[in-house]
C-alpha cells in the first residue's frame, strides 16, 4: 500500500499529533495521521494548567475550531461533551511525607502547598482521561478531511527532493507514505529519533530518574486522611493535581469523573533501586509501607490496569529539526511533569508549527522558521529540567521548596494574565524565559538549589517581585494561596 500527495504526514495520534493535524488541515494542506497502535489506548500526561487550556483556546479561536472551545474548562466541557470522560483540577496541591511517619498537618502549614488555579468548578482546568480524549481528537480530525491509518509500523525514513517517504508495514502488507514534511508526534524517544539515529543530549541539572504508575479505582480522599488544619482550604485538595514530595521523588494523584484515579511515583535512580521499581505491583507496596502517610489513601484502591515502570523518564533529543521533518516538543524532550508542563510546552510547538506550515517550504523564512523553533522547544525544555531538578534538591526542606515552586506559578500566572490581555509578547516563551531580569533569577535560584543550598523562600520572593501578579510568595498566606485574578 502506497498513498501520496500529501503536505504533511504525522506520526502519532496522540494528542498533538492530532490537534496539529487539525490545525494544518484548516490551513488548507493534505494531512495524514499515521498511529502505530489504535484507539482508544492509554497513554501518560493527564493534567492541564491555567496556560494549557489558554492554549488551546488560542488554537480553537485562531484556526476555527469551536468543537475544541468548550474543552478548555471544565463547566463547558460536562455540558458539551458529557460522555467523554474529564477530571476536575482546580489547582494544585503539595503534602510532604517522611519516611515511617504518617502525615500531621501543622497549624503553620509548612508541610503542605495549595494553590488555586481558578475561583470556581465552572471555570477549572481540566485532567484528561486520554484513552478517550485522544481518540475523540482523532475522530475530530477526521472530520475535517484529516486522512487517519492505525495499526501503521515505520521502520525507514528517506528524504529524495522536496518530498519525505516514509516505509514500514500496516498489518502484515508493505505500506509507503510520501509528504513534503513529516512532523513526529510519537514521543520521547519515539519513531524518527530511532529511524534517524537523532541521538540524545543531558538535561542539564535535572537527575536521572524512574518512574511506576497505573489507574485505580477506589483511592480514598485524601482531605479525609490529612484533615483540614482547623480551617476551609482554598479549594478540595483532592479535585486538583494532587502531589506527595518525599526525599528523592514525588507522587501524583489525578482523580477522573469515572471513578477512575491516575497514580504513580517518581523517583532518584538511588531510590527506585532500592524499591525495586521492575517488580511492579511490589514495587508499590514497598513504596506505601515506606511511607504511612500515603498508605491510607491506597488502603483499598485496585489497579485496573497493567504497571507501567518508565525506566528513564528525562530525555533531550540531539536534533530537533532536519531536512523535510520536525519534532513536536513531546517528541524533542521529557522531563517529568512536576508541574503539569508537558501540555503547555506541546500546545506552544503547535502554535508555532502552525505558523510555520503557513509558509511556503523550502524559502528562507521557512528555513529560519524550523531553526527558530528548534532553539525554542530546546530553550523551553532545558527551563522546565532547570526547575523541576531543583525541586528534586529542595525536596528535603520543604519550606524551600514551596518558596522555589513560585518561580513556577508566578511565572505562570503572568504568563496566563499577559495572553489574556492580548500583550503575548510579554511571556512569549515559557517560564517567562524571553524576560531577562526573571530568567536571571530563575537560573541563580534553580542553580543554588541544585548545588545544595535551596534558597529562602524570601530571598526568591524579592528576585522575582515585579511579575508577582497574584499576591504569592505571601508568609501571611501560610501556604494556602486561594485564586486572585
Amino acid at each position: 500500500m502506497t498513498v501520496t500527495g500529501f503536505d504533511l504526514a504525522i506520526l502519532g495520534s496522540g494528542f498533538g499529533g492530532s490537534l496539529l493535524a487539525m490545525v494544518a488541515r484548516q490551513l488548507g494542506l493534505r494531512v495524514i495521521l499515521l498511529e502505530r497502535g489504535s484507539h482508544p489506548r492509554f497513554a501518560i500526561g493527564e493534567s492541564t494548567s491555567p496556560l494549557a487550556n489558554l492554549l488551546l483556546e488560542e488554537l480553537a479561536a485562531e484556526y476555527d475550531l469551536p468543537r475544541l472551545m468548550p474543552l478548555t474548562t471544565y463547566g463547558p466541557w460536562r455540558r458539551a461533551y458529557p460522555d467523554l470522560t474529564v477530571g476536575l483540577k482546580r489547582g494544585f496541591s503539595f503534602y510532604r511525607q517522611e519516611v515511617g511517619q504518617p502525615f500531621r498537618p501543622d497549624p503553620e502549614r509548612q508541610r503542605h502547598l495549595l494553590v488555586a488555579a481558578s475561583p470556581a468548578d465552572e471555570v477549572a482546568d481540566t485532567h484528561w482521561y486520554r484513552s478517550e480524549f485522544d481518540h475523540f481528537l482523532v475522530r475530530e480530525a477526521q472530520s475535517l478531511g484529516v486522512e487517519y491509518l492505525d495499526r501503521v509500523a515505520i521502520d525507514a525514513f528517506a528524504r529524495a527532493g522536496e518530498q519525505s517517504e516514509l516505509r514500514g508495514t500496516r498489518g502484515d502488507r508493505p505500506f509507503a507514505c510520501r509528504a513534503r514534511f513529516v512532523v513526529d508526534a510519537t514521543g520521547p524517544r519515539g519513531a524518527l529519533s530511532r529511524l534517524l539515529g537523532l541521538g540524545e543530549r543531558e538535561l542539564t541539572g535535572y537527575p536521572n530518574t524512574q518512574a511506576l504508575f497505573t489507574h485505580f479505582v477506589d483511592v480514598a480522599r485524601y482531605e479525609a486522611i490529612a484533615g483540614k488544619g482547623g480551617e476551609a482550604p482554598p479549594f478540595p485538595p483532592d479535585d486538583a493535581a494532587l502531589h506527595h514530595v518525599f526525599d528523592g521523588g514525588w507522587m501524583w494523584v489525578l482523580r477522573f469523573g469515572n471513578g477512575v484515579t491516575s497514580a504513580g511515583f517518581a523517583a532518584v535512580d538511588a531510590l527506585a533501586s532500592e524499591l525495586g521499581l521492575a517488580d511492579g505491583e511490589g514495587a508499590w507496596r514497598r513504596f506505601l509501607r515506606r511511607f504511612p502517610g500515603i498508605q491510607p489513601h491506597f488502603a483499598d484502591a485496585v489497579p485496573v490496569l497493567p504497571w507501567v515502570h518508565a525506566r528513564r523518564l528525562g530525555f533531550r533529543s540531539a536534533e530537533v529539526v532536519g531536512p523535510g521533518w520536525a519534532l513536536l516538543p513531546s517528541a524533542a524532550a521529557f522531563v517529568d511533569p512536576l508541574f503539569s508542563t508537558g501540555f503547555p510546552l506541546t500546545l506552544l510547538g503547535i502554535h508555532r508549527l502552525g505558523r510555520l506550515l503557513g509558509l511556503r517550504p523550502g524559502t528562507d523564512a521557512w528555513e529560519a522558521g524550523l531553526r527558530r523553533y528548534a532553539r525554542q522547544t530546546t530553550r523551553e525544555a532545558l527551563a522546565a529540567a532547570r526547575l523541576v531538578g531543583a525541586c528534586y534538591a529542595a525536596f528535603p526542606d520543604f519550606p524551600r521548596f514551596a518558596g522555589l515552586s513560585m518561580l513556577y506559578f508566578v511565572a505562570a500566572s503572568y504568563s496566563e494574565m499577559a495572553r489574556r490581555l492580548g500583550r503575548g509578547d510579554l511571556a512569549s516563551a515559557f517560564l517567562l524565559q524571553n524576560r531577562a531580569g526573571f530568567r536571571r533569577a530563575y537560573r541563580r535560584h534553580c542553580r543554588a538549589a541544585r548545588q545544595g543550598s535551596p534558597p529562602e523562600p524570601a530571598a526568591v520572593a524579592a528576585a522575582i517581585e515585579p511579575y508577582n501578579i497574584a499576591g504569592l510568595c505571601d508568609p501571611a498566606k501560610q501556604n494556602w494561596y486561594p485564586f486572585a485574578g
